[in-house]
């Protein structure tokens, strides 16, 4: 598969966003394997204050895994690590650039994700060129500071949107089930894969939960 057809048709539905936190390179890559192999259909590398060098070199070693299992891989922010080691895709937030350049920047067939967190942010997405929506906080998370949106606030800006919508903040296997009947396209986890002690089972569990709404 190409990165066109990443591009056309991705599957959001068990979508990881990475969390090093100090791990060893073998420790963390293990996981996210882990994570693949128990139904993670899409990975995003998150490394908000680790050094171009480092990041660069954690990013590449992903890349040949997720390349392995022809799972896509997002970079998170960083369009220039993006580009650098090919990745399949960026995701970026309000705070950086406008997802029009960043449209420019990547081309038309990487896959473009955005945080929006209103309607008029998810519109404007669209509008400029973005695949997919990354919407919440749907419950409080440690890992991530946002404001946490309503269910029916969210499903407000699914029915809005032409593009696929993924539900990110707080989510895990307990409270999935609030997703219910939103159209929600992908549920984005981070602590119920990358802190189990059986990133495996958590991911198959996850995944089912999903498939579930």
């Amino acid at each position: 598969m190409d990165k066109l057809e990443y591009a056309n048709k991705p599957n959001y539905s068990l979508y990881l966003v990475t969390d090093r936190n100090n791990k060893k390179d073998e420790e963390f890559l293990k996981i996210v394997e882990e994570g693949i192999l128990g139904g993670v259909t899409i990975v995003q590398l998150r490394e908000k204050d680790t050094p171009t060098g480092k990041f660069y070199d954690i990013a590449l070693k992903l890349k040949n895994l997720t390349s392995r299992y022809n799972i896509p891989l997002i970079i998170n922010d960083r369009i220039d690590i993006a580009l650098a080691i090919d990745a399949d895709g960026v995701h970026i937030g309000q705070s950086d650039m406008p997802a029009n350049i960043a449209r420019k920047l990547v081309g038309e067939d990487k896959i473009l994700g955005v945080s929006a967190a209103t309607i008029s942010d998810a519109l404007t997405a669209e509008k400029y060129g973005a695949d997919y929506i990354g919407s919440g906080a749907i419950f409080p998370t440690d890992t991530k500071e946002a404001e946490c949106i309503d269910i029916n606030y969210l499903k407000e800006i699914i029915n809005k949107v032409n593009i696929p919508v993924v539900a990110i903040g707080g989510l895990n296997e307990n409270n999935i089930n609030s997703l219910k009947e939103t159209n929600i396209k992908g549920i984005s986890v981070v602590s119920a894969i990358m802190n189990s002690i059986d990133p495996k089972k958590s991911a198959t569990i996850l995944k089912k939960e999903y498939d579930y709404l």
